[in-house]
């Protein structure tokens, strides 16, 4: 049986000059596999052209690149894109490539599912199936036909970020680090629950912005949404964001998905307003689409502008992120669920 090997996509500049160093290496060879695998793009350990072929053997026993490609590719006709990428578990991950004038954001996955149970998210039905690597994270933005003009990241595909936080800020070290793709981290935004001890870890290693899922002010309807309000409520996430200062370029926003009956009153247009007093923040309107299961539907436009319109009056700067991808499974997990099923 051939053993696996190790990929080196995900290494950041220390590790590599550890697995040098055990190599017998010289130090400068973990810079110029940096360069390899964050600046170029190659498809394998012997392209590595300025390595001597002896160093590329030796690499090539033991490690393989660890890029892979995506498995599927939907395009939707306002050009935003879905790919899927398959795991080294052989599960399934989507990334979202979403075009905006002279921006192109990826959206990246985190994790194989996910086990916090959301309400209203498709990727919660799959239930938790694993954690991806710094690797296979770095990997949904190298291996897209969009890589080299990538210019925002956000995390918010499958998964809670800060549930895999480790693999997370790794990747965001690669993204940013002068040695890796050279990002400001302000280009990189991440996306979360509110896991306190995670979200308070991240504020501090990490540059890079946060956004806060809200989605309703009032402690029992939290619950019935998202059951981490059982653990983390809302009210105590807000108290420790009170502690940061997010006046300079660091932005913290919370995304609030509208429901029809449920959480577009002018009652949580008061409590968000009371809740986030005092919070320089903004907060991004975001309406549903409806996954299966759920009784959840979103309510009309005419409900959405004056939602915004009195969170506006309020002063708290409210926007209505724009719908993409409608006929390619927008909701995130609908595509990764439906070809996980014909395996089934």
């Amino acid at each position: 049986m051939e053993m696996t090997k190790e990929p080196l996509l995900g290494k950041t500049l220390n590790e590599l000059i550890q697995i040098t160093a055990d190599l017998g290496l010289p130090k400068f060879t973990a810079r110029q596999l940096t360069d390899w695998l964050y600046k170029k793009q190659i498809g394998s350990i012997p392209e590595m052209s300025n390595l001597s072929k002896t160093t590329r053997e030796l690499l090539a026993e033991k490690f393989d690149l660890g890029t892979a490609a995506p498995a599927k590719v939907q395009v939707s006709v306002d050009g935003t894109k879905k790919y899927l990428f398959t795991t080294v578990k052989h599960q399934f991950i989507e990334t979202a490539m979403i075009p905006d004038d002279d921006r192109i954001t990826v959206c990246v996955s985190s994790q194989v599912g996910c086990k916090m149970g959301c309400l209203f998210c498709m990727t919660a039905k799959q239930g938790f199936q694993g954690q991806l690597s710094a690797g296979e994270i770095v990997n949904q933005i190298r291996s897209i036909e969009e890589a080299t003009t990538v210019s925002n990241i956000v995390y918010m595909g499958m998964g809670e970020p800060f549930d895999n936080l480790d693999e997370v800020l790794k990747s965001i070290e690669i993204l940013t680090s002068d040695w890796g793709f050279g990002m400001s981290p302000r280009r990189i935004t991440v996306s979360s629950i509110g896991i306190v001890p995670a979200m308070t870890r991240f504020l501090a290693e990490s540059e890079a912005h946060l956004a806060i899922s809200l989605h309703t002010p009032f402690d029992e309807q939290r619950k019935s949404l998202m059951p981490v309000q059982i653990a983390y409520p809302i009210a105590e996430v807000v108290e420790e964001l009170r502690k940061h200062d997010f006046s300079g370029q660091r932005r913290v926003s919370f995304e609030y998905i509208l429901f029809k009956g449920l959480n577009d009153t002018p009652i949580h247009v008061k409590e968000l307003s009371r809740l986030l007093n005092g919070i320089k923040c903004r907060i991004n309107l975001i309406r549903f689409h409806p996954v299966p299961g759920t009784p959840l539907v979103s309510p009309d436009e005419e409900t959405i502008a004056r939602f915004k319109e009195q969170l506006n009056d309020k002063g708290i700067f409210t926007s209505i992120r724009a719908s993409r991808g409608q006929d390619i499974y927008a909701a995130c997990g609908l595509l990764s669920t439906k070809e996980q099923n014909l395996k089934i």
